[in-house]
């Protein structure tokens, strides 16, 4: 097994890329109205959707072994409002690697590698939602729960919370991390 990372810019993916990406988001997330191609879509369109003016625009951090992807993280900047005012965060989302190849190191990479932006200081935070059996992994790797209640103030129901999965997260543990409420500002991802 010879792994390779690679990050994508998804304003230049490619049609072959986002269709091997696409492949491996569906394998992993069966859901007959999210095939293949409509995961490559997401990509693609995520690509074309990106803030000019961020630090850091769509791209995904893609694990290879040969010329088939085995891992996967997609990430982009989001601005978060906060009570300390407006933050820019690395929203990261996608997570996954090939069922087969699970307990070889291959999340870590991907998440490492998606996480780079905040070690090197270009954005101080990632946040993002995960299921309580995931959490365990995000915490090994320096992540910790966020148990602020989270809302998007743009949404037909400002109220509710715009993520699916039941528990948020921040990264890095440390950090001047604001108190109160979150409005994404947007949707979930």
């Amino acid at each position: 097994m010879s792994l390779t990372i690679v990050t994508i810019p998804l304003a230049s993916i490619t049609q072959a890329q986002a269709a091997q990406i696409g492949a491996l988001l569906a394998r992993v997330w069966v859901k007959p109205e999210k095939d293949a191609q409509f995961r490559a879509r997401q990509l693609l369109d995520a690509g074309r959707g990106g803030d000019p003016r961020a630090l850091l625009p769509p791209q995904s951090c893609v694990v290879y072994d040969g010329d088939q992807v085995v891992g996967h993280a997609m990430t982009e900047q989001r601005t978060i409002a906060t009570a300390a005012g407006k933050l820019d965060v690395l929203a990261l989302s996608k997570v996954c690697t090939d069922p087969d190849r699970r307990g070889m190191g291959i999340g870590p990479m991907v998440v490492h590698a998606a996480f780079a932006p905040v070690d090197s200081g270009v954005l101080a935070f990632s946040l993002f939602q995960t299921t309580c059996a995931v959490r365990p992994f995000y915490e090994r790797l320096g992540a910790r729960l966020v148990e602020q209640p989270i809302t998007n103030s743009l949404a037909t129901d400002p109220g509710a919370c715009p993520f699916w999965d039941e528990v948020v997260m921040r990264y890095p543990w440390g950090g001047d991390w604001p108190a109160g409420p979150i409005d994404l500002l947007g949707p979930g991802y």
